[in-house]
């Protein structure tokens, strides 16, 4: 009813009660509340990644993942095998290798013992490696998983399955479920990025941070750490914002006419990622300029401004999650020595062991440590018998080391062991279904029930073999 309706019942229109006007013109409460709920469906049609609130209790909002691509040495890090030293140059026991496949060496190689020292740190009193002094700083943070075990014994379907929890490509990854579950609370930059740094890049490549099944706006975006932070973000010479901004707009118009006519969700993606691109072109630049950080920050993580690095990286990784990007990943590559182990894993660990430890230390000053999962490892470990002369280890999948910190996890814990010669699991063993599992878990999700509905399928991150939520590392 309008103005005119209640003239004629001799009504002044400012002498109306507001119940009446709630109930005569249709806008009583379940109008207002089918209006919001019908408002905030809309909006997540026009943006996919609109924030969404997990359905349980979540102890994490964020995920930063180091992945340590190439699979770093578990024998030379953290599982100190002082059997293996006694053994060293002697052939492994014959029952150990029955039924073992190996990557590329003769399994019946002979044993190589360990190449740096051990020493215990922290009240939890965890043992690490010389070559990790900055992690040791941190140690009662991190819960310490030395029972990891994984199905692939080569790089590129190893890391697959890390990063999607199956060894076939084509499927979504970790953080575009993530995405998908829990949306982004920031507007103006992508809800999950990827950065990359040492050698080269992952072995498994973009299927890492790739959405397979999922619409593509939740797959990550390559961000690079040392000028545009994407390629082309900058317009072309004779294109201002005005123009830019109103090109969008019309091409927006006709993918939302698009959009209705044929209902491809994927459209949505398209305008999402038009109007992501013009407001990163303020945002991104201003994210990745270090030079505005602290000095001692820059100090603590190692960093060097207008540089690129795995430090410059670990510092971008605590700014992205300010702003409140959903998922960070940060590949380091290569950890993959055959050959030169003892130069290869010290130059490793000077490029990673302080900006790690220091992202720690400065999520916790931020206040931002109890809210962002962080996890350190590699697709595998690697082989207690020599490779490359006497100075090399081959692919192993058989035990393997990751740590975690943060969002959850119980600090100063170190969880499974592996035999006296670190070739198998014989405590606590922990599959990357776990570690999926129990990630979802943290960040408020069940994970057998989290799925995608593809294929007449309801598919899942942690696909259909037994997992569970390795509730050790909870606190």
């Amino acid at each position: 009813m309008n103005c005119q309706a209640y003239r004629h019942r001799g009504q002044h229109p400012t002498a109306v009660s507001r119940r009446w006007f709630l109930k005569e013109c249709g806008v009583g409460l379940g109008s207002i509340a089918l209006g919001q709920l019908l408002g905030s469906q809309a909006q997540a049609a026009v943006n996919p990644l609109a924030p969404k609130a997990p359905p349980l209790p979540a102890k994490a909002k964020n995920v930063i993942f180091l992945f340590m691509g190439g699979g770093p040495s578990h024998l030379e890090l953290f599982d100190n095998k002082p059997e293996l030293t006694r053994f060293d140059g002697q052939m492994p026991p014959a029952a150990l290798l029955e039924g073992y496949r190996a990557a590329f060496i003769n399994p019946n190689s002979t044993l190589l013992g360990p190449k740096f020292k051990f020493a215990r740190h922290g009240q939890c009193g965890a043992e690490l490696s010389e070559l990790l002094p900055h992690t040791a700083k941190v140690v009662d943070d991190l819960a310490i998983v030395k029972s990891m075990v994984t199905d692939a014994f080569n790089h590129a379907p190893a890391q697959i399955m890390m990063s999607t929890g199956t060894q076939q490509f084509g499927k979504p990854s970790l953080g575009s479920w993530v995405n998908y579950g829990l949306g982004s609370e920031s507007r103006d930059l992508p809800s999950f990025v990827v950065f990359n740094s040492g050698k080269k890049g992952p072995s498994g490549g973009n299927a890492n941070w790739g959405s397979g099944y999922l619409p593509t706006v939740y797959q990550g975006v390559s961000f690079r750490s040392t000028g545009d932070p994407v390629l082309y973000l900058s317009n072309p010479s004779g294109v201002d914002d005005q123009l830019q901004r109103e090109s969008i707009d019309a091409i927006s118009s006709l993918n939302r006419l698009k959009r209705a006519a044929v209902g491809d969700p994927e459209i949505d993606t398209r305008i999402n990622s038009f109007e992501m691109a013009f407001r990163m072109q303020a945002s991104a630049p201003k994210l990745t300029d270090l030079s505005t950080e602290p000095q001692h920050i820059l100090d603590l993580y190692g960093a060097q401004p207008g540089h690129s690095s795995f430090a410059n990286n670990c510092l971008l990784a605590r700014r992205l999650v300010q702003q409140g990007v959903r998922f960070v990943e940060l590949f380091h590559e290569s950890w993959d020595q055959h050959g030169g182990l003892v130069s290869g894993l010290k130059q490793n660990c000077a490029d990673t062991d302080q900006a790690a430890a220091a992202l720690i230390q400065d999520l916790k000053q931020h206040g931002l440590l109890d809210e962002t999962l962080v996890i350190w490892g590699g697709e595998f470990g690697r082989t207690p018998m020599v490779q490359g002369g006497n100075d090399g280890r081959d692919h192993h999948p058989n035990a393997f080391t990751m740590w975690l910190a943060g969002g959850g996890i119980r600090g100063g814990v170190t969880l499974g062991a592996s035999d006296d010669l670190g070739f198998n699991v014989v405590e606590d063993r922990v599959h990357v279904r776990d570690l999926h599992a129990t990630i979802l878990h943290l960040l408020g999700f069940d994970p057998e029930r989290f799925t995608f509905r593809f294929q007449g399928l309801d598919q899942r991150l942690i696909g259909v073999e037994e997992s569970r939520i390795v509730t050790e590392l909870l606190a």
